[in-house]
């Protein structure tokens, strides 16, 4: 299935440790269902020294949730809501919000 929830939207984290937190959507893993979320669930990650990092070290980044855990704000309101699709009179498609009907821009 594919998600409705794409790069660069802002969404709200519904459930689990992360509740309540807002942020942008860094990426999406539509094969594992799973995406990133700028400033949410960041873990503590050990990384040996490179060229690029030469002093190595634990280094804090953000790691995937599921996508079922994250719900895109509403455009109006800035409150969560579910994403509609419909067709326009000019037969393109647009992702909608169904809470206040209006069209979530694409990025």
């Amino acid at each position: 299935m594919k998600s409705l929830i794409r790069k660069n939207d802002q969404v709200v984290v519904i459930t689990g440790k992360n509740k309540g937190q807002h942020g942008r959507i860094l990426k999406v893993i539509p094969e594992k269902s799973r995406v990133i979320v700028e400033k949410v669930n960041m873990v503590k990650k050990h990384t040996k020294p490179t060229q690029n990092n030469p002093r190595g070290g634990i280094v804090e980044r953000e790691a995937s949730i599921h996508i079922s855990n994250v719900m895109l704000l509403d455009p109006k309101s800035n409150k969560p809501t579910r994403v509609g699709v419909r067709i326009e009179k000019d037969g393109k498609k647009v992702r909608y919000s169904k809470k206040s009907g209006e069209v979530i821009a694409t990025a």
